[in-house]
Order: C-alpha cells, then structure tokens, then sequence
C-alpha cells in the first residue's frame, strides 16, 4: 500500500505533481492540499491583509466620510479578507475583482495587495503582468476620486505605483526562486534515476561475464559426456567433477550478484563493497581453467602490473571472447596474445580459426543471445578504449581490444 507523503500527494502522483507543489498551483478552482508550511503562510498572509484593513480604516475614520459610505467600506473590507484564503483556488480572479474594487473602495487594498502578490508568485509572467497593469490602471480612478487630505494627487499616484511594483517584483523573485528550487530537485532525481540504470547495466554485465562463462563451461563438459558414453570411467569422473565444481563456483557468484542487490537500501544512501574483482594476474588461472575443460589455449602475455581497473577491463574481455570461442568454435586451438607499454594503450589479441565456427561441424552447439561482442563493445568504449572483431583473410576470427594506459594512474587503479 502506498503510503500518503506529508502534502497529501501519494508517491506515484508525486514526480508529476512536483511543480504545482513548489510553485504553491492549487489549479484552476482545483482542490487545494495545504502543507503545514502552507497553512502559516496563508494565516499570514490573512492577519497582514487584516492589519493593512484596519490601518486603512483608522485612517478613513478620521476623514469623516457618509455614514453609507462607511458602511460599504466596512463590509467589503472584511469580505476582502475572507477571501484571501481563496487566493490558492482563484487567484488571477480574486485578484482581478479586488483590483476592480480598489478603484474606488480603499479598505479592500490590503487583501488586493495579497491578491496580487499570489499571483506573481503562482502565474506566469503572461498572466500575472496584465493583473498588475489592471492594478496599476485602477490607481487613477481611485486617485481622482478618493483625493487624500494630507497628500497631493501627484504622490499618492506616485506612491500607489511603488506599492504595486514593488509587491509584483517581490512575487516574480520568490517564483524563480521556487522554480531553481525544483529545477535542481528534477536535476537530483534525474541523476540518481541516471545512477539506478548505471548499475543495474554495471550488475547485468557482471553477471554476464561471470555466468556465461561458467555455463559454458558446464555445456561443454555435459556435451562430452553425452557424445562419448564410452569414455573411461577416470574422464567420466573427471568431467563429473568439473561439472559439479562450475555449478558450485556459477551458483556462488549468483548469490553475491544478488546479495549486492538485496543488501542496497532502497534510497540508494547504504554504499555496498563491490564483490572481488578479477584483475590481470588472474589471466593465467583463467586460461588454466580453460584448458581444464579440454579447451587448447595458448597464452602469450608481455605485459604485468597494469592497474585494477584497466585489468580487469582486460580480463572481461578476454573472459568473454574465451566464452565465445568455445560456444561456437569448439576444441580449436585459441590464441591469447596481451601486450602494452604504460603512457600508451594495454591490447589483446584472442584469435581461432574460421572454419571451425560453422555451425554444422560443433554437434549441440551452445545457443548464444547475440550479446557478448556488444557487450565487450560497450565495456572497451567505457574504458576508453575501442574493439574490433571480425573474419581476417587468414582464415581466423579475431577479437582484438585497445585500452588507454595514462602514465599516472589513481590511488583506486593502483590498490
């Protein structure tokens, strides 16, 4: 069950109500979900139309206006200051007809000058600019009309002017603010939803690498088993032994692939160590290995010491490509040559001949999903570096991979 957040959104109408939120947009005569912070505002907001009433109306005391006239002042008045807390549901036409009455009526330009500033604040620049030329223009006839005792027609227009900019300014600040505010909230989430798929694509292609190639390895032993019912029972056991040491080691890595996920907090603040990575001293025990499952593999390595990550980038590469050999040429000899000089580029080589990748001469040929080349595509240009792979005239398929090898390197390359 979804649980309700503290301004009445629920979490799957939260993304998208996001900008209504901040900008305070109950909608046009929407129904308006106040937060605490809202309700202050709009108690503020009411108790200073209030005041601005009640200090209009002291001074319209002592100016001894009709009694009827008083009257209407009053009514309207306190009806004006009511209303602000429609300003969320109705503010382009509450402030309009306030405007309207403050032509004329002077205790209504308290709730007229909070009507005004929720506009600013909740409308674009297309509706609240001609709002505040309404304002503006009804200054005259309240001038002409309502003339002051104490103030010359001059100042008082010049004065009405200043309150009105300077409310409608104050508005259009507090709106940008508002929408820098939700504009580096969309940033954030857009960066953690960028973070979420970058590791969800960093599991997936461990995963890959690690299970396609123990799997592979099962097939291959499980194939020999099945072609050659005969074989003596010592090959038998050994196979047997293989298949249960790659089950055993493929369901291992399984379960700490998995376990990074199940152990990730859900708000992604928990950081969860990496498994063990396999760098390019492991090389050796990976063709060892290979060759254990009856593969002829020949490895030519001129290179040591490279850093953690350009050597495991390394290793994957040559994990898969030793996968893909074995799926689809067989028992054919496979050639591993690895070299590279720091300051330049560390590449690999990993080479078996043509004809033995048809189809039709590899009996249950392991069926493969397309995406291991793109995948050691994708791993080389995230390095940096660039791969190629393809028939040469010789009458090999190659794989060949080129990654940069900076002649200073990071603390975390080095450990």
């Amino acid at each position: 069950m979804t649980r309700p957040r503290e301004d009445g959104l629920r979490a799957h109408e939260y993304r998208w109500a996001l900008p209504s939120v901040l900008l305070g947009d109950g909608g046009a005569g929407g129904r308006v979900r106040r937060s605490t912070r809202d309700w202050i505002v709009d108690t503020a907001m009411f108790l200073f139309a209030c005041g601005l009433t009640f200090l209009s109306m002291v001074e319209l005391d002592a100016q001894n206006q009709p009694v009827p006239l008083m009257a209407v002042e009053q009514v309207t008045g306190a009806l004006s200051c009511v209303s602000v807390w429609l300003r969320r549901r109705w503010p382009v036409g509450l402030a309009v007809v306030l405007a309207v009455l403050s032509s004329y009526l002077e205790l209504v330009g308290g709730a007229a000058v909070v009507a005004l500033f929720t506009v600013a604040v909740h409308r674009p620049f297309k509706v609240s600019g001609p709002v505040t030329l309404l304002n503006l223009l009804t200054l005259a006839p309240y001038v002409v009309l309502r003339p002051q005792t104490d103030m010359e027609r001059g100042w008082a227009a010049a004065l009405g002017v200043a309150v009105v900019l300077t409310v409608f300014a104050w508005g259009i600040v507090v709106r940008a603010r508002r929408q820098l505010v939700w504009s580096l909230r969309q940033r954030a989430d857009g960066a953690a939803e960028e973070a979420k798929r970058l590791e969800r694509e960093r599991i997936a292609r461990e995963m890959h690498d690690v299970l396609a190639h123990r799997i592979s390895m099962l097939s291959l032993h499980a194939g020999a088993l099945e072609f050659r019912p005969d074989a003596p029972a010592a090959e038998i056991a050994r196979a047997a032994g293989a298949i249960r040491t790659n089950a055993h080691l493929a369901l291992q890595d399984l379960r700490e692939v998995i376990g990074v996920l199940r152990h990730s907090a859900p708000d992604g603040d928990e950081v969860v160590p990496d498994r063990p990575q396999p760098t390019l001293a492991d090389l050796p025990a990976l063709v060892e290995e290979c060759r254990h499952a009856g593969m002829d593999v020949q490895l030519d390595q001129r290179v040591a010491g490279a850093p953690e990550g350009l050597g495991r980038n390394l290793y994957r590469i040559v994990q898969e490509a030793l996968t893909n050999a074995r799926k689809h040429a067989g028992a054919v000899p496979v050639r591993v040559v690895v070299a590279g000089e720091r300051g330049k580029e560390l590449s690999v080589e990993v080479s078996n001949p043509l004809w033995a990748r048809q189809p039709a001469r590899i009996p249950g040929r392991i069926p493969g999903a397309g995406a291991g080349l793109i995948g050691l595509t994708e791993r080389a240009e995230l390095a940096g570096g660039r791969l190629e792979h393809g028939a040469t005239p010789q009458g090999e398929f190659v794989v060949r991979a080129w990654l940069p090898w900076p002649v200073e390197t990071t603390r975390e390359d080095d450990t």
